[in-house]
């Protein structure tokens, strides 16, 4: 029997009604999901590796209030707008991080999206740039068009790979948490991110292994939770340490909407215990504090 997903529930989270596929009815459902539905990597800081399969990416989200990064939440949401009516395709993508000196390619540690055939006056060709897994970067999709642009308070910018044939290079805002991303051409599958899931959901290595982090997008910046900091983007306010279980567990439910009702009591204060333990080796590498 062929998999589905619950598309009125899934509609339900966004808080949105069902409508043909349009332009804007894109923007509007790329809005929506970056503003409900969190990144976050909870599961692996629970010990808890999750799969590439966009199904059980859409079940997790609908059925325990989860988010994901990029592989479940780009995943899950090509489900749902396939099944309204949109072309949409996945891409073979990587992410450049601040610490990298040159472009790295379509390594694969990203799943970046495509949706076409909706032409509108600065976007005559009709294809378009969707990503609701970047965390900290898209609010709304971008015109697969050459150049510089504005969302929010922050400013991105769009050109040809150079390090991909045929393929396009995202540049971030370079406020944000990596630099760019680079996506190939051709259609990709699930293969093309099991390996790179795999290493992010268990390597000492993965930033996702060894940092709980949380974003959480909207149309006038981003808030972000990285270990116990919480702080704000784009607004100029300062970080500032939750120092409790409760604080942080607050701020989970109240800022990015992840209650995590799923989770027992044992469960929770590992989950801090290992998140606050990090947080305080972190703060002795510094030799200071966070502003509370």
């Amino acid at each position: 029997m062929a998999r589905a997903i619950d598309v009125e529930r899934y509609l339900a989270r966004l808080g949105l009604p069902a409508s043909p596929p349009t332009a804007e009815a894109l923007r509007r459902l790329h809005a929506a999901h970056v503003e409900r539905i969190p990144y976050e990597a909870i599961e692996i800081q629970l010990g808890r590796p999750t799969t590439v399969d966009p199904y059980d990416s859409a079940e997790r989200m609908l059925t325990r209030h989860r988010g994901g990064y990029c592989f479940h939440l780009n995943g899950a949401f090509s489900l749902l707008l396939a099944a309204l009516g949109y072309d949409v395709v996945w891409h073979r993508a990587g992410i450049q991080s601040h610490l990298d000196p040159e472009p790295v390619g379509a390594v694969g540690n990203h799943l970046a999206l495509t949706v076409h055939h909706l032409p509108t006056d600065d976007n005559p060709d009709g294809t378009w740039l969707v990503d609701a897994g970047l965390g900290d970067a898209l609010h709304e999709p971008l015109p697969l068009v050459e150049g510089a642009c504005r969302q929010g308070p922050f400013a991105y910018a769009l050109a040809p790979s150079a390090k991909e044939p045929g393929g396009w290079r995202f540049e971030h805002d370079p406020r944000c948490s990596f630099k760019a991303m680079d996506f190939r051409p051709q259609r990709a599958t699930t293969q093309d991110f099991e390996e790179r899931h795999r290493f992010l959901s268990t390597s000492p290595e993965s930033r996702f292994v060894r940092t709980c982090s949380v974003q959480r997008r909207d149309a006038t910046g981003v808030d972000m939770l990285t270990g116990c900091v919480l702080q704000r983007l784009g607004s100029g306010t300062e970080p500032r340490a939750l120092e409790t279980q409760g604080e942080w567990f607050g701020a989970l439910e109240d800022v990015f909407d992840l209650p995590l009702r799923d989770l027992t009591t044992r469960e929770r204060d590992a989950l801090f215990g290992r998140v606050h333990a990090t947080h305080e080796a972190w703060l002795s590498t510094r030799g200071t504090r966070a502003r509370r």
